[in-house]
């Protein structure tokens, strides 16, 4: 049988209760406000599902911050932790090898963004991206975890393909 989009979001949202409840996190007990993510979160895993693995979206030990203000403004970069120097020395000039690592490795964009309560989703309205075909438009997550400390969304279509899930810890 063929898993579509949709069936693996609804697989990755039971596997992700399940990790909760084994861990004893605690779930959005009630709906999610543009107020609960107001600040500073740095990342703490990247993890993408796609044909039956799971992998660290952008490499082990990758670092990410992602930010929101009460104005409805985001800004989110995770950059991964193996990504090659530049032999050049010069960032205009790289490898195709280097190139491709960063792109790989690597995501960040900017723009607005908006909390809908009616269904936890958090919805990027995306002015500008590492990943070009993101520019412009909107992409939707599925928070799945959100308190004071901790944000956790499901992405059913990340940048690498499959179905992502992203850790952030609040930074204080």
């Amino acid at each position: 049988m063929r898993c579509t989009g949709m069936d693996r979001l609804v697989m990755t949202l039971c596997v992700t209760g399940l990790c909760l409840a084994a861990t004893g996190a605690t779930p959005i007990a009630r709906a999610a406000s543009t107020q609960d993510l107001v600040g500073t979160w740095a990342l703490v895993r990247s993890v993408t599902e796609k044909d039956g693995l799971r992998r660290e979206q952008f490499g082990a030990n990758a670092m990410g911050m992602m930010s929101f203000d009460g104005m409805g403004h985001f800004m989110l970069t995770i950059i991964g932790a193996d990504i090659p120097r530049f032999a050049s020395g010069d960032r205009a000039q790289p490898t195709a090898q280097e190139s491709k690592a960063v792109v790989a490795r690597t995501i960040s964009m900017i723009g607005r963004y908006a909390v809908d309560a009616s269904d936890n989703t958090l919805t990027f309205h995306v002015d500008a991206s590492s990943f070009p075909n993101w520019t412009g438009t909107t992409q939707k997550r599925v928070i799945v975890l959100v308190n004071a400390d901790a944000l956790e969304y499901v992405t059913p279509t990340a940048s690498s393909g499959g179905v992502g899930t992203v850790t952030w810890r609040r930074l204080r």
